[in-house]
């Protein structure tokens, strides 16, 4: 996910898109660029870190041209630097352009421009469509950008300038937001609405598939394929509060929203035609197949949310890969005196790539000889540049600082990891056929749970004063229910306990006293007969059970006081839809407890310090 606006209109263009920018921080902050007209060419200037340092590299006073694009990224092909920053140029130095996005064919691109003798400078997969551009342009720049999308393969929302079309500003979309801004005397295009709320509430929203030619004297919008298209335009009544939420309350209601993106991007180019993982889209893995085949155990180290994950890639990677894997907290992980050599492989998860106690299992594990896997979401972090390979996810920045669509990335990429694991052991099989194919439909199936949750806000409003809460789960929902709690601990400050089902009766049974809430996770699996019966003994000691249930589960009714249906997927793909209610019910819970769910108390989004 990253920040992109563009500008053409009456006044000067700089200090209207660094303005814009601002208000499209939360999208990315690794880097930030802008491309304006000058002295009939382009003046490029990029800055690595925070917007503010290119702000100071900036003279307003001096950048009077009316036409220009900016750009604030978020890193996903190449390390944040000033030569990856967008806008990226043309060979002609002509041409430039903004991109969010992930282009999946640009390594075929790079190889093929590359081979015509363009020079290609960044390790971005942005810069190609500059190139592919510069080959199509004669004379029409809105005719070349449409040529040049012809050959990608991927998504995108870009902006285009050139500096021999000073008229012109080019934007398209296919799959990553964009929206025209509309006022008397100038035109917009912009990610997302924040953008250009200063300067009007005019929008159009650009479709899937759809070209935009905007001049100082109005737009056109067409399809790639030339059709025409009318649309018209909506008043915007957010405040800038709001718009930079999507219009959702708060930033962790927004990013639970977004889960069904995190796993589209995280899958986007990793499946081939013929329903196999693919190695273009690992292709920072740092593992080929012989040494994949040559691995005699994993160990995961994580903390938190990452743990979970964790603890779910064990499971799947025992299932598919025939491969031991131990699962441990980095904080434990870092002092136990671990047995690793060159046949385990570490897998090191990370949303920030700069936990410290993951960081230091890292080195550990280098220093014993043990190849080290990091799975984070931020391109160039610490323990991107201390790993043999890196298992990226595409979840975007994430502002709230209880971890949701990152943790559905991370159990989207496992998922894949673990695939991978499988077909180069040379034990696929229609399992794996099957989970490839259920994992494309996994993003519909999140968004169904999205529009439907009155239940859960009803469980909220009637316990959202109590003070203890158990969630339980087996097998593939034992690590859910370890994230239930979690979840519900971090922003309502609630006491709650995530346990494996069958170990209730070893001790901890002997806290449910009369009313004590339990939502238990009853997906209709290979354990459900066993988790109906520790429903049946926790309502023996008069407990209140919460069901999360396979939809069409009619016998779960008469057991339980509530149930809350999610659609029917494989086994192993069960918590990437279970967690979503858990996430909500937490979410509802917090805010009726007038709790602040973006930035919880005590917490930080990333644990840089022991």
């Amino acid at each position: 996910m990253c920040g992109i606006i563009g500008y053409i209109g009456d006044q000067a263009s700089a200090p209207i898109i660094i303005k814009g920018l601002k208000r499209l921080e939360y999208r990315g902050y690794d880097s930030a660029g802008i491309a304006v007209l000058k002295d009939g060419g382009l003046q490029l200037i990029r800055r690595e870190g925070k917007l503010s340092n290119l702000e100071a590299a900036l003279n307003l006073k001096e950048m009077t041209a009316t036409l220009g694009i900016g750009h604030t990224r978020w890193a996903t092909h190449g390390a944040p630097s000033e030569v990856n920053a967008h806008p990226h140029l043309d060979c002609t130095q002509k041409i430039a352009v903004v991109h969010n996005g992930i282009i999946e064919n640009f390594h075929q691109l790079r190889h093929e421009l590359s081979g015509r003798g363009h020079d290609l400078r960044s390790q971005t997969d942005t810069e190609v469509i500059a190139h592919l551009i510069e080959e199509a342009f004669t004379g029409d720049l809105y005719q070349a950008v449409k040529d040049a999308l012809t050959h990608i393969e991927g998504s995108f929302a870009l902006a285009v300038i050139s500096s021999d079309s000073p008229d012109m500003l080019v934007g398209a979309r296919k799959d990553s937001p964009l929206i025209i801004g509309v006022s008397p005397k100038a035109f917009f295009v912009a990610s997302d609405i924040p953008a250009i709320l200063d300067y009007t509430r005019e929008i159009v929203l650009l479709e899937n598939g759809e070209i935009a030619r905007l001049s100082p004297q109005g737009y056109l919008i067409e399809q790639l394929d030339g059709t025409p298209v009318s649309r018209k335009s909506m008043t915007i009544d957010w405040d800038i509060s709001a718009a930079e939420k999507g219009g959702f309350e708060d930033f962790m209601l927004k990013e639970i929203h977004e889960q069904p993106a995190a796993v589209r991007e995280t899958l986007r180019g990793r499946i081939d035609e013929n329903g196999r993982v693919g190695r273009v889209g690992l292709d920072d893995l740092g593992l080929d197949d012989d040494e994949l085949r040559s691995l005699k155990k994993i160990t995961i180290v994580a903390c938190g949310t990452s743990l979970h994950a964790g603890m779910l890639a064990k499971q799947v990677i025992e299932r598919w890969a025939r491969l031991p894997v131990e699962v441990d907290c980095s904080s434990e992980f870092r002092y136990r005196d671990p047995i690793l050599d060159e046949g385990t492989l570490v897998v090191a998860i990370t949303q920030s790539g700069e936990t410290a106690d993951t960081l230091a299992g890292v080195r550990i594990a280098a220093e014993l000889g043990a190849k080290v896997l990091a799975v984070t979401n931020v391109v160039g972090s610490t323990i991107t540049r201390e790993s043999d390979g890196v298992l990226y996810t595409f979840a975007g920045p994430e502002i709230g600082v209880a971890a949701t669509k990152t943790l559905m990335a991370q159990m989207t990429a496992l998922n894949l990891f673990g695939l991978l694991l499988a077909q180069a052991r040379g034990r696929s099989n229609h399992e794996f056929a099957a989970t490839v194919a259920e994992l494309q439909r996994i993003p519909e199936k999140i968004a169904s749970i999205l529009e439907n949750t009155a239940v859960l806000e009803d469980w909220a409003k009637t316990y959202h004063q109590v003070t203890d809460l158990l969630f339980l789960g087996r097998g593939f929902s034992y690590p859910m229910a370890m994230e239930g709690a979690l979840k519900l601990k971090e922003i309502s400050y609630i006491h709650a306990e995530g346990y494996p089902a069958g170990e209730m009766k070893h001790g901890p049974i002997a806290l449910i006293n009369p009313g004590l809430p339990i939502v238990v996770l009853a997906p209709k699996d290979s354990v459900y007969e066993k988790i109906v019966s520790n429903i049946h003994e926790a309502k023996a000691r008069g407990a209140t059970i919460l069901a999360i249930a396979t939809v069409g589960d009619k016998d779960i009714l008469s057991q339980v006081e509530g149930v809350f249906y999610i659609p029917e997927t494989l086994e192993t793909l069960t918590p990437l839809l279970s967690v979503v209610p858990m996430q909500l019910l937490a979410y509802y819970i917090a805010k009726l407890r007038d709790c602040n769910v973006d930035q919880p108390r005590n917490l930080a989004k990333s644990v840089t310090v022991e």
